[in-house]
């Protein structure tokens, strides 16, 4: 298919920078369903604006979530067209000093098997600068369980004499990387990764006090509550969570009950 001038469509389109939809929409001659798929097109740009960082695997998670049938394939074919393919260059940069004589305790999560909340909890640090300042920040909010397991790498942030005291004193029993691997770790590093890519290298903070208000908004209502995590089958935390919580809540009900 081609313009007047013998020009494709698509080359109209890498030319003026616009997708195959906003080219239909917008094109007064268009013929009814010139391009079947113009309206999923729509809902596949609606999220790639609210997510840039997802890529096809979320993004056809999400469609299936609002109600659409969708082949993991069509997906990326219209994503392709429509230059929404997402690009992340990567970059390492070492944040962990192993280098120390302290103690180094053994990796106890290897063996656990998760059935639950608040049984491991995955530490690791992240530098953010500020246009003011710059600093070294750790979030955590969670309730300590019984028999909780805290797992970090072996930085000596981790096993200063400081930081192992306070684990101690709240009963947290103490699990660190392996040496040399540094898949112990990764989901931590991942959920790191998603942390600069869509909120931290989106925004530009003047202080810790607004660092503190945008990171705690992005984790609280958009990590936590809106976006697909891929470990937890392409649902929200607390959506997982609740529904983790479920059948216990339910069991407890007809107990009560009976």
């Amino acid at each position: 298919m081609s313009g007047g001038d013998g020009v494709t469509i698509r080359r109209m389109l890498e030319l003026g920078r616009v997708s195959r939809s906003s080219f239909y929409h917008f094109d007064p001659e268009r013929k009814p369903n010139a391009d079947r798929d113009m309206e999923l097109r729509d809902a596949i740009q609606r999220i790639a604006l609210e997510w840039p960082c997802y890529g096809r695997p979320r993004i056809t998670a999400e469609l299936r979530r609002q109600g659409w049938t969708v082949n993991p394939k069509r997906v990326y074919r219209l994503m392709r067209e429509d230059n929404l393919l997402c690009v992340r260059k990567r970059k390492f940069v070492i944040t962990t000093d192993s280098n120390h004589d302290r103690r180094i305790y053994p990796n106890l999560a290897r063996a656990l098997v998760l059935s639950g909340v608040n049984q491991l909890w995955i530490a690791d640090l992240t530098y953010i600068r500020l246009r003011e300042e710059f600093l070294c920040m750790a979030l955590a909010k969670r309730v300590v369980a019984p028999g909780l397991v805290h797992h970090s790498d072996r930085g000596s942030q981790y096993a200063s004499h400081d930081y192992i005291a306070l684990l101690e004193t709240n009963q947290i029993r103490i699990s660190m990387s392996r040496k040399g691997n540094p898949w112990d770790n990764a989901a931590c590093e991942s959920f790191m990764k998603t942390l600069k890519y869509e909120e931290v290298y989106r925004n530009e903070y003047r202080d810790l006090a607004e660092a503190r208000v945008s990171i705690s908004e992005f984790l609280e209502k958009v990590y936590n509550q809106k976006r697909l995590h891929s470990a937890l089958g392409y649902v929200p935390p607390a959506e997982f969570e609740a529904q983790s919580a479920a059948p216990t809540v339910e069991a407890a009900t007809r107990q009560l009950s009976l």
